[in-house]
């Protein structure tokens, strides 16, 4: 009898010591529990306290220099900042633009620029700008497409000074100033020839089968050679003052003209500007 009631005692002690350890371990890991999830929401309250750093779009591409931008291949994606010089008339449908940009390095051509009519009328002659798109070669000319206008900036302005090029014409050295403000002096109205065989100092697009307010196409001549300058008609229409210079010059008129060294199979200059000297 004392043998049970001595086995009865110590099944009953160690059932009890085994209840003891259990809630103590059950008591433990609520601790370690609570702990965790204090220190897990410390970590939040100071990851949150902490100001977000800003995401980078993706895919995009380090501004560049005017001399990175030349020498990156064809069709590659290009980053610019210029300055307007110019820009061509909105085009709502499409919601572009193409605008004449320029550097203290070199000029850029922005063709078909998407933007908003807000931003369009923004960008003002000498505003900055920055540009993504896509480098490629149209006939020649080295410019920017299906690129968008990222931002315009408000950190400083530059309006260019044309440059005197009369003396690089016909060379190799006139195309690395492509897309540049440029000036041309002392050239001589040559003749063209419209669709009827008649020799005339200018003719509303490049095969004369154009009306007023088309592109104006006109010759100079320069030191024996002959070359074709244009009117871009949505740079400068036919209200502005340099149209109406055009269709108002003679064959052999002496002029000097001012505008942007576009390329098309050689330069073929948007021209701005055109004085009669003689």
């Amino acid at each position: 009898m004392k043998k049970l009631v001595s086995t009865a005692l110590a099944f009953c002690l160690l059932a009890s010591l085994s209840a003891c350890a259990g809630g103590s371990s059950s008591s433990a890991a609520s601790e370690a529990t609570s702990s965790e999830a204090t220190s897990s929401e410390a970590a939040s309250s100071e990851a949150a306290s902490e100001p977000a750093e800003e995401a980078s779009p993706e895919g995009a591409a380090a501004v560049m220099s005017y001399e990175e931008y030349m020498a990156a291949a064809m069709d590659d994606p290009v980053t610019i900042q210029a300055y307007v010089q110019a820009k061509q008339s909105y085009y709502a449908e499409q919601g572009t633009a193409t605008v004449y940009l320029q550097d203290q390095d070199g000029g850029y051509f922005a063709y078909d620029m998407a933007c908003t009519q807000e931003d369009y009328d923004a960008m003002t002659e000498g505003t900055k700008i920055q540009v993504s798109g896509y480098k490629t070669d149209w006939a020649g000319e080295i410019e920017v497409i299906d690129g968008q206008l990222d931002e315009i900036l408000t950190d400083d302005t530059y309006v260019a000074e044309p440059v005197d090029m009369t003396e690089l014409l016909g060379t190799d050295e006139l195309e690395a100033h492509q897309n540049e403000k440029v000036s041309f002096t002392g050239l001589t109205v040559e003749p063209s020839t419209d669709a009827e065989g008649n020799e005339v100092a200018f003719l509303y697009n490049y095969d004369g089968s154009g009306t007023d307010g088309d592109d104006l196409y006109f010759n100079v001549g320069y030191n024996g050679a002959t070359y074709s300058f244009v009117i871009e008609s949505y740079l400068c229409d036919n209200t502005t003052e340099v149209y109406n210079a055009v269709k108002n010059l003679e064959v052999g008129q002496t002029i000097d003209c001012e505008g942007f060294l576009y390329w098309y199979e050689g330069a073929n200059p948007h021209i701005t500007s055109v004085t009669v000297t003689g």
